[in-house]
């Protein structure tokens, strides 16, 4: 075993995962600012740790058994379609009144969004990182182990700068919609006949990123809200 490690092969490989991970947890670390970000800066520590967290243990259980998984028909529609739904209730979130806030947000909510998520974005990274192990278990686990602090700095730092520039936030919104497209188009189902056909690998997820951006207007203009007519005069 430890021939392996000093030799090039190992090394090669672990830097190959490196760079799996810092690509691929992008997406999940934008999932869990976006969730995370309306909470108490106290549960938002939390939910972070927690969410990375259940992010590995989940990806050590994916790692079992997701080519299996990519293979089913219909599963990766179904994630893409979580994904739509789950950007546009983090993009809602972030139009709410102060007091729907406090009444809507909280730690187990931000982290079951969390879960869901990166349990449809994590299926690239396992097997990106698998690819790269080639069966060595030692990477495996330390390409695992890498993506802990990478998400959890990602978060950190993604609510760091939606706070401070607002346009992150529909910029983060548009990557999971852009995320949710590919997800869509990668199903066994449908992604034999839609590869060659070049221009969609693009036209679907860019379609899924506008219809995620702009979910808090059309959602308004289907389902106004209610006026209160009881409210009387001050």
């Amino acid at each position: 075993m430890w021939d392996f490690v000093v030799g090039s092969d190992f090394w090669v490989g672990l830097l190959k995962i490196i760079w799996i991970n810092v690509v691929l947890s992008g997406d999940n670390a934008v999932v869990i600012a976006m969730a995370a970000r309306s909470l108490h800066p106290d549960d938002q520590r939390r939910a972070i740790a927690w969410g990375s967290g259940f992010a590995v243990v989940l990806r050590i259980a994916l790692t079992v058994v997701a080519v299996q998984l990519m293979a089913l028909p219909l599963l990766q529609i179904v994630g893409g379609l979580l994904l739509i739904w789950i950007g546009t209730q983090l993009l809602a979130a972030e139009e709410e009144t102060e007091e729907e806030a406090k009444t809507h947000h909280n730690l187990y909510a931000a982290v079951r969004t969390i879960l869901i998520a990166d349990l449809v974005m994590s299926l690239d990274n396992v097997i990106g990182v698998a690819a790269a192990a080639k069966g060595n278990l030692l990477l495996l686990a330390i390409g695992l182990g890498l993506s802990i602090p990478l998400v959890v700095f990602g978060s950190s730092l993604m609510i760091h700068l939606m706070t401070r520039f607002p346009i992150v936030i529909s910029l983060g919104a548009a990557l999971i919609g852009w995320v949710a497209g590919e997800t869509l188009i990668s199903d066994a189902l449908v992604v034999n006949w839609i590869a060659p056909i070049t221009w969609l690998h693009w036209v679907v997820p860019g379609a899924c990123a506008l219809l995620v951006v702009t979910s808090t207007q059309w959602i308004a203009w289907l389902f106004p809200k209610p006026v209160d007519s009881e409210a009387g005069p001050v």
